[in-house]
This record gives structure tokens, sequence and C-alpha cells, in this order.
């Protein structure tokens, strides 16, 4: 009672009404200044429906419009959230699972005694928002755009929002028979309160995930080649490097390999630029679909291309020959005219993770020239450098965790620098 006395319910959905309206308007009005953000139209609508479900509950009780409305409006409010969800996404709209609750509300209202049971109807609102709640938190799991910052909030606060609503199911069968009406009340109360709270936390959310989204957008867009869809050079250096610290705690290998489609300037001349947008395009993907789920390639321009995998010779000798061959099946036809394209390739391959990538680079460049001067439309494998032997002996002391003897007369071919039992 002492809850009862302290909040008022019709002051607390006025509250609720205003802040829901004023959020809504304020993401439609984001959503005019940029049109492609779809989801904040879809947002910016819920918001605005439940503020006037809000403002339904809050009508004196003469107004005439069905009892059933106010909730069927809210649930409706949160299916739309749903498909917000989705539409940021990009994933297809989901009808019968996001808009299921107006349709279990008007037939439960139906029922005989449910209108009359305060405590019955608070118990079917809070599973019905708390199943959305749910939902909005199984679509959430498809944003494969999320920052590390953001990974938490969109996830924790719909949960703890879903867990205080299914709390009087539980505490409903704490209490004896006369108490739960009371007991409907009160919670009433501090649903109205936590809602509003709920509103504000995640329409400052969803304002962070667009902005992360626009950032993701910009970022994307300056490491991506336009033409093919591939990283482009500074995409494909910070690519790489992430590769290549994944290869050095495993202790593998890295090869990169070089890619010239053979006598492209020629094409060009002959059949125009268009159709030499079309054969690098179509080499782009033929290379992106012979290549495994880790491996990367990259455009580095014009007709020249570069990917980095993790493996030695046989895996770049492998993967280079599988898109050389792809290609050259891929690439006889366009636009029915017979072009019969092809592409030489040339790899390099370290163990040394400290390596420079341009150096690999250009041992990969120095096997394709390799590859072009030995007929082209061929793959060719640099023999990987062999390290000095003094070098050798120091990385298998380190590697074994030994003590190493440094002589100060060491010079170049001595076999002094050996490694020692501890």
């Amino acid at each position: 009672m002492l809850v009862s006395s302290t909040f008022n319910v019709p002051t607390l959905l006025l509250v609720g009404m205003a802040v829901a309206a004023l959020l809504g308007l304020f993401m439609l009005l984001i959503w005019l200044q940029d049109r492609a953000m779809r989801a904040l139209a879809w947002w910016g609508a819920a918001y605005l429906i439940g503020g006037a479900a809000m403002a339904l509950w809050n009508a004196p009780d003469d107004w005439p419009f069905p009892t059933w409305m106010p909730g069927a409006l809210l649930f409706l409010a949160c299916g739309i959230v749903v498909n917000g969800v989705r539409v940021f996404h990009r994933q297809p709209l989901r009808y019968i699972g996001a808009y299921f609750g107006p349709v279990v509300w008007c037939g439960l209202t139906q029922l005989p005694g449910f209108e009359d049971g305060r405590g019955a109807r608070l118990i079917a609102g809070a599973i019905i928002v708390a199943a959305y709640t749910f939902l909005i938190t199984f679509e959430l799991r498809h944003d494969r755009r999320k920052s590390m910052r953001l990974s938490g909030p969109p996830f924790l606060v719909p949960v703890v929002h879903a867990t205080i609503f299914l709390l009087p199911v539980a505490l409903n069968e704490m209490f004896p028979g006369p108490m739960r009406e009371a007991f409907a009340g009160i919670w009433f109360q501090l649903f109205a309160i936590e809602t509003i709270l709920y509103a504000v936390g995640t329409a400052f959310i969803v304002l962070l995930l667009v902005k992360d989204h626009h950032v993701q957008i910009h970022k994307t867009a300056a490491s991506t080649d336009p033409l093919t869809g591939l990283f482009n050079r500074r995409g494909f250096h910070e690519a790489a490097a992430q590769l290549r610290m994944r290869a050095a705690k495993k202790r593998e290998p890295v090869s990169v390999l070089m890619f010239d489609l053979d006598h492209f300037k020629s094409i060009n001349d002959r059949f125009g630029h268009a159709t030499g947008d079309d054969v690098i395009h179509r080499f782009a993907r033929t290379a992106a679909d012979s290549m495994r789920a880790d491996d990367i390639v990259a455009r580095l321009g014009g007709e020249e291309f570069a990917a980095i995998v993790a493996g030695g010779e046989e895996v770049a000798a492998l993967i280079g020959e599988r898109v050389r061959g792809n290609f050259q099946t891929a690439g006889t036809h366009f636009n029915e005219i017979a072009i019969n394209a092809t592409v030489s390739v040339g790899a390099a391959v370290t163990r040394d993770s400290a390596l420079d990538l341009h150096v690999l680079l250009d041992r990969a460049d120095a096997a394709l020239y390799q590859a072009k001067k030995g007929g082209r439309n061929r793959v060719t494998v640099a023999a990987e450098p062999q390290p000095h032997p003094v070098a050798r002996h120091i990385a298998a002391a380190r590697a074994a965790n030994l003590p190493v003897v440094h002589s100060p007369s060491l010079v170049p071919g001595s076999p002094v620098d050996t490694p020692v039992p501890a």
C-alpha cells in the first residue's frame, strides 16, 4: 500500500506517453534526414504506437474504444520493433512471429472472466512482453557489424527487461488469493516505471547502433574496391596483419599469391573498357569462390590482385592452380564474345612472422614475373630463402628454451653459436 500511495498510475502513464512520443518523433526526424536507414522509421512508428497505447490506458472510462485496444496496440509496437531489428540487419520481415501478440491478446480478452481479473491480465501481458523481448534479443544475433563496445548493452538490456516482466509470474504463486489483486496493482506501477526507463535506454542503444553502422559503412568503403567488392590495398594490408597474427600463434607458414590477368591491355584495347571491367569482375568472383573461408583476396589496382593464405608451398601451389584453372574455364566468353582470358600466378612463402609484408609481396611479384616469362597462364612458387646456419641454430635454441653461447670472434659461417644444454 505504501507504493500505491507514493506513485500515481495516471501520472506515470502520462509521463510514459510523452517520453514515447518524443522519442518516436526524434527517430522519425533522423530517418527523414537519412532515408536509407529504414529501421529508424520502424522504431519511430513503434514508439508512437506505444505512446498511443499509454494514452488510451490513461483515457477517461467513458471514451468509446474496446478494452482490448490499449494492450493490442502495445504488443503491435513490440512486433514493429522486432521487424525494425530485422530491417536493420537486412533480414526479411517476420509477420507471424512479430505480430502474434495482438492476436493472442484479443483472443484472451474474449474469454469469460479475463477482463475482470486484473492479475490474469497482468500475467498474460507480462508473458507476451517477455516473449517479444527475448525475440528481439534473438534477432540481435544477426548483427555482424556490431563493434566490441556495443556487443554488451543490446543483449543485456532486453534480457533484463524480459526478466523483470516475468517476475510476477513466479511471485504470483507466493501470494495467497486475497493478496494477488493488491500485488497486481503494485506491480503495474513498477512495470510503468521500468518501462519508461527501458524505453529511454533502448532509444539510446538504437542511436548508438545506427551511429556504429554508419562508421562501419565508411570503414568498409575505405577498405573495399568498388568494382569487385574485394579488399583494396589498404584493406588487404589490414586483413593480412590479422591473418599473420593468427598464423604466428599456431606457428604456421604464410603464403602470398600475386595474380595478373594475361594480355589485359590487349583485351581493353580490342573489346573496350566495359568488357575489361567484366573480365576483372569475373576474375574477382572466381578467385573469391576458389579460396577457403579464412583466405584473403584483394584487388591491388588495375588487373593486379593479391591473396594471403595460411599454409606453405603446397597450399600456395594448390590454391594458385585452383584459381588459375577455374578462371581459364570461366573466362572463355564475355557477352558472347570469345576472349579466353587467363591469369598468371606467383607465390611466396615465409615462416618468419616478423618479415615485412612488402618483402613478401616483392617475392611473390618476382615469382609472377617468372610465370609471365615462362609463357603465362601458369603458377610459379618462389623457393623460400633459407636462413643462415647460425640463425637456424639460434632459432632452434630459442624454440627449445636453451641458452646460446656467443663468441666475440663470431664471423659469418662460424659454427660457434650453438645451443648448449641448460
